[in-house]
């Protein structure tokens, strides 16, 4: 099959040079439509390996989700500014179009987390929190009350809308806080949280993700727990794609694919309590060497049925 064969692509294809020649992503009727159509047409499960595209739709497939990112980052600024213009911000944080999925993404992560993570984490950190921090507004409104969050993000303004939200809300002004700095530039204090959620949109591409990844690594404090965000065939167009064989450093316990409306898959390791070395000296996930086949995948919620189970993937090969 060529390149672009597959209709899916040829789609995507169309809706990427139709985004490309936009003046500005900010939210409007025409970018709202066309990602509007983006999403329908990634989000039905595909079977679908977009990593394993041609190089001419990889090339298109990194700056669409770079596009993609510009535009999520465009939204939420516009709705952040909306929220802060309200005495009480947080009452009407409904009006952002996608609240209910970032409600269920939320609720989902949590489930997930608690399967794993015996106790209530007293610190959490959010890297990549952006204007709209709804993940961290969500969860200790609803799912961690007595957490602390941390979010980082390397944009000012970002931080000073996101910190607007919260600040007339007398319980998460208190327990919500704001670091703007480069993660890469951020070192033992990762070591005081329990949790560390990494935004999809940190690190765009696999390269920038393997970085990020590996500076946690080496800064986190043994067994604390990392929460990813991946995407899963077609929505692979979407977000990066993190490779659970990639997280060096940690015990990945569980990976699971959505297929409703929650786009994001969501991937949770654990900190080595000890380092564990492979062949080349470094460090490599404890699931090695079979080729992640040790990897729990379940569904907690009703979103849809595990597409990737690695361990029959491990079976096939």
């Amino acid at each position: 099959m060529g390149c672009q064969d597959d209709l899916l692509v040829q789609k995507v294809y169309e809706i990427y040079d139709n985004i490309s020649r936009l003046e500005t992503l900010k939210p409007s009727k025409d970018v709202n439509m066309l990602f509007t159509q983006l999403v329908l047409i990634c989000m039905p499960p595909n079977p679908i390996d977009v990593t394993k595209l041609c190089k001419r739709v990889q090339e298109m497939r990194s700056k669409l989700i770079r596009l993609c990112g510009q535009a999520e980052g465009l939204l939420e600024t516009h709705f952040s500014a909306l929220l802060g213009s309200f005495d009480n911000p947080l009452d009407h944080i409904n009006i952002f179009p996608y609240y209910s999925n970032y409600l269920k993404l939320s609720l989902l992560e949590f489930t997930i987390l608690g399967k794993h993570c015996s106790h209530v984490p007293s610190r959490l950190a959010f890297i990549g929190s952006g204007p709209l921090p709804l993940t961290s507004i969500v969860l200790a409104s609803l799912h961690l009350r007595t957490t602390s969050f941390h979010n980082y993000d390397i944009d000012q303004s970002a931080n000073s809308l996101a910190l607007n939200l919260v600040s007339a809300d007398p319980d998460l002004s208190n327990r919500m806080f704001f670091h703007t700095i480069d993660i890469m530039d951020v070192s033992n204090e990762l070591k005081d949280y329990d949790v560390v959620f990494l935004a999809a949109l940190v690190g765009m591409d696999k390269e920038e993700k393997t970085r990020v990844v590996t500076h946690l690594a080496k800064y986190m404090a043994p067994g604390a727990y990392l929460m990813l965000r991946s995407a899963h065939g077609a929505r692979g167009f979407l977000y990066p794609i993190i490779d659970p064989c990639d997280l060096r450093g940690f015990e990945v316990l569980s990976v699971f694919h959505p297929t409703d409306e929650v786009i994001n898959s969501v991937v949770i390791a654990r900190k080595y309590s000890m380092p564990i070395h492979t062949q080349d000296q470094g460090l490599g996930p404890i699931i090695l060497p079979s080729k992640c086949s040790e990897v729990q995948v379940f569904n907690p919620l009703n979103h849809g049925n595990m597409i990737e189970d690695l361990a029959m993937e491990e079976q096939l090969t």
